[in-house]
């Protein structure tokens, strides 16, 4: 009897720590891709990451490995710590396989090969970082498929192609990061009205941005170092809530709106363009660093950036005398950096005996006028102080 009340004692412990033991094992899917990925991987010199991927241990307490239940719900390939190396290798495309996933990242290194088009199989993405490796071919268009992604940073690659325009229709984007890789042609419209952060800078991306393209709700845009043209005045108008904004490098063209010049940003970058017309500031600009040079901008110099500390105006066609309320404010030392070299400027109201600080830097030649003062100018202003008296006939009134 005693032999028989053991005996069932017994089976039902067994019985509850099979239940308990089957429970925490991971799902043989997610258990077999997990397999596949770490072969197709393989951790760089001085990086440890898999030493301790022992799949007869429990999956669930590999390092970069977190699960929900019986499956992965988030994957972190490689040790995040900064300076430790990352891992080399390519993508097993049974990445797909892990259904439930909901963030991918991968740290900076040699992981090479495509983006595994199966990725977009994992429908319950939320956060794809995949930046700083060797990643090539195209973008899949597929991913446009992951409605609830949120962030797709691809950045830092050697990707090509386009920006599929399905990744344009993904309605819950906040951050899309896919600067310094070589991705060509025309950028999709991006529908999702949360995002707030695009950066495509450093591409051969090209073609002109129609207003509507962008939503309202950017915050961050940068698109410099591409082949971007035609007119951004419209768009740029409708961007109200950026505080940070570079389009330079790129062949944009028309007018600089006003409205610009009122955003909540420490540094606004509009140089080496083709922007074209007078600058007309609504009010007193308070934005740090102002850059405009290397475009087309005429008229005269709007005593409205007497505030900015840093002012680059140079290689434009400004024309009239510098406004007396920025000479002054850089001979208190306000004003850090005034470069006006290389336009058609006629007058500067200060005084040739006028002492300029030792912490601001002024470059006033290749003008129509012989500069008052002699300054240090940077290497590429040239050495000629004053305009050929033709050129300045030319452009006279």
């Amino acid at each position: 009897m005693a032999m028989g009340i053991t005996y069932k004692i017994s089976l039902v412990i067994t019985t509850t720590l099979f239940i308990q033991y089957s429970l925490a094992l991971l799902h043989p899917i997610d258990f077999l891709a997990l397999q596949s990925i770490k072969k197709s991987l393989e951790d760089m010199p001085g990086s440890t990451f898999f030493s301790s991927w022992d799949f007869t241990s429990d999956p669930c307490n590999f390092p970069g490995v977190f699960c929900a239940g019986q499956r992965v719900v988030t994957l972190n390939l490689g040790d995040p710590r900064a300076g430790t190396p990352g891992l080399s290798g390519r993508l097993d495309p049974d990445i797909g396989k892990l259904k439930n996933l909901v963030e991918f990242t991968l740290v900076p290194g040699r992981v090479m090969g495509a983006i595994p088009a199966t990725l977009s199989e994992l429908t319950n993405l939320r956060f794809i970082g995949i930046s700083r490796n060797f990643l090539s071919g195209e973008i899949p268009a597929t991913l446009g498929e992951l409605t609830g992604l949120r962030t797709l940073d691809l950045s830092y690659n050697q990707l090509t192609g386009n920006v599929p325009w399905a990744v344009g229709n993904l309605p819950a984007l906040t951050n899309v990061v896919m600067c310094h890789n070589r991705l060509s042609g025309s950028i999709p419209a991006f529908v999702s009205q949360i995002l707030t952060r695009l950066d495509l800078k450093h591409n051969n991306l090209s073609g002109s941005i129609p207003p509507g393209f962008l939503p309202s709700s950017l915050q961050y845009l940068s698109l410099s170092w591409n082949r971007f043209s035609g007119p951004v005045d419209v768009l740029l108008s409708q961007l109200n809530r950026l505080n940070y904004l570079d389009l330079s490098l790129n062949r944009f063209t028309g007018p600089i709106p006003g409205s610009v010049f009122g955003f909540p940003i420490s540094n606004l970058q509009l140089e080496r363009n083709m922007f074209s017309g007078p600058v007309q500031p609504f009010n007193e600009v308070v934005i740090r660093t102002v850059d405009l040079s290397h475009n087309m901008l005429y008229g005269e110099v709007s005593p409205l950036f007497s505030s900015v500390q840093n002012l680059y105006l140079n290689n434009n066609r400004f024309t009239g005398s510098v406004p007396t309320v920025l000479v002054d404010r850089l001979l208190a030392g306000e004003v850090e950096l005034l470069y006006l070299q290389h336009n058609f400027l006629t007058a500067v109201p200060m005084n040739p005996t006028a002492a300029i600080p030792m912490s601001s830097l002024l470059c006033l030649q290749y003008n129509c006028m012989v500069p008052p003062v002699q300054t240090s100018c940077p290497v590429e202003a040239g050495t000629q102080k004053t305009r050929p008296a033709s050129q300045c006939m030319q452009w006279k009134g």
